[in-house]
């Protein structure tokens, strides 16, 4: 039994966000909780949300279908992140000129399984 969460356009790049994401894949639930409280990144908590939403889902899934989930035995089966829309920004640089920047935004999907 799978249960998926998701994240869109969140406000980091796709690069730094799967830096983390390659840490917590295959992990347990617990395992994996532990390791982005314990993580530097400013992504750790938004990806320790997303997987406690998932955890929540998989929980409520069991109570209300009576789905016979595990939920001690759920591993991160599946971790995406993917690169979301750009968004353009203008900064002022020296003698009136303009320099653009490209701010970057990432879809993320985790998806629980019982192993």
């Amino acid at each position: 039994m799978e249960v998926r969460a998701r994240l869109s356009n969140y406000r980091i790049s796709a690069q730094k966000a799967r830096l983390l994401a390659d840490e917590v894949r295959g992990k347990g639930v617990e395992e994996a909780l532990a390791i982005l409280q314990l993580s530097s990144k400013r992504f750790a908590k938004p990806l320790e949300k997303l997987i406690r939403s998932a955890l929540a889902s998989a929980e409520e899934k069991n109570e209300r279908d009576r789905a016979g989930i595990d939920v001690d035995n759920l591993v991160v089966d599946r971790i995406t992140v993917d690169q979301g829309a750009s968004m353009w920004r203008i900064r002022a640089r020296a003698q009136g000129r303009a320099a653009w920047i490209q701010r970057r935004t990432s879809h993320v999907s985790v998806v629980l399984a019982e192993h």
